[in-house]
């Protein structure tokens, strides 16, 4: 089942919080959400959960036969909202919610689409000139009775390689995806690759503060709702996605359980910065931890944004460098052979 947008669950807690608030009844709501709906999974769904409304099922239970398609944060969430009677509110927050996170992940793959594209014509540009610029010259290299320079049979070789066993790099590199993909499904593989991550040296620090973002986004707006801390944790927890924030935060909510609070066992995980500990210790001492993580959150978007930027352009002079050291190489190759043509003529 294809999965549903972040964008699309906005609009459904935005909508559905504004007819609850008029009065609409619940069930009479979601009938008009069906109508108004453009995703299609989604409207399916919708339409499925508002039958099971109208046999006397509540909407958190509804819910929750479709795991796929809502996220486990808006399910408890919507749980808690029937519990307090305020199903109304808890939705306007999940439609703020959602709308930050929306807009964050905007930013991030705004910032990625300059480099994927200039990557990929670099690779193609790099292709043209292998398989098709290069060959043009292999036959009056072959006339040439001096050996080749070594960069020139290197280029030669991998020309004839890309021209005769195309298929093999394709299927090459499908295999490696598909291993990696594979690789990444497994605790162990993912436990790997976040911790890959989370050392990068241009990345790690972007990654930290995107999951320092959702994590105090989470749990604010779950706080504020009534939800207890441990649900609280373990949710924001399942929101970062993970390994190395969720096998930290195993310990932490074991003992927060004990009664220790929470600021003081959130210094063992390594990704959270010592402001965020801090922010959290003192809305504890005031009694406000989840004002006070609203606060840490809106903070962190702002630096993401930053962030993002200057990301972006590190990036841009780095990708026009490879480029230019691919092409350069491949010209060098060409140009090569002919130098010393030209100077055997001279002699």
């Amino acid at each position: 089942m294809p999965k549903v947008k972040t964008a699309d669950l906005t609009m459904f807690c935005k909508q559905l919080s504004t007819m609850l608030r008029a009065g609409v009844p619940i069930s009479r709501a979601l009938d008009i959400q069906v109508s108004q709906t453009v995703n299609k999974t989604l409207r399916d769904v919708l339409l499925q959960v508002s039958s099971n409304i109208k046999q006397g099922a509540p909407l958190s239970k509804a819910m929750k036969q479709f795991p796929k398609i809502f996220p486990v944060l808006l399910l408890n969430m919507i749980e808690a909202g029937e519990l307090t009677g305020k199903l109304d509110d808890v939705l306007a927050r999940m439609y703020v919610h959602y709308a930050k996170e929306n807009k964050i992940n905007n930013k991030i793959r705004g910032a990625m689409i300059y480099p994927i594209v200039l990557a990929c014509l670099m690779t193609g540009v790099m292709i043209v000139m292998l398989t098709f610029v290069l060959p043009m010259f292999s036959e009056m290299f072959a006339s040439s009775e001096s050996k080749l320079p070594l960069p020139t049979r290197i280029m030669l070789g991998l020309s004839d390689a890309l021209r005769n066993y195309w298929y093999i790099f394709i299927a090459a590199a499908a295999v490696l995806i598909y291993g990696f993909k594979r690789f990444i499904g497994t605790r162990d593989g993912k436990r790997v690759f976040d911790k890959a991550k989370l050392r990068l040296p241009v990345l790690k620090g972007l990654i930290a503060q995107i999951i320092t973002a959702r994590f105090t986004r989470t749990l604010s707006t779950l706080l504020a709702s009534g939800v207890s801390i441990i649900k609280a944790l373990e949710s924001a927890t399942e929101i970062t996605n993970n390994a190395v924030v969720m096998d930290a935060m195993a310990g932490v909510i074991d003992d927060v359980q004990k009664g220790i609070p929470v600021s003081a066992l959130l210094k063992r995980v390594p990704v959270f910065p010592p402001m965020m500990v801090s922010m959290i210790n003192v809305g504890e001492e005031t009694g406000a931890v989840d004002e006070m993580l609203s606060k840490t959150a809106d903070y962190y978007d702002e630096e993401l944004e930053t962030a993002i930027g200057k990301l972006v352009a590190l990036l841009e002079p780095l990708m026009i460098v490879f480029m230019g050291v691919g092409i350069g190489a491949i010209l060098l190759a060409m140009y090569l052979p002919m130098f010393d043509m030209f100077n055997k003529i001279q002699l």
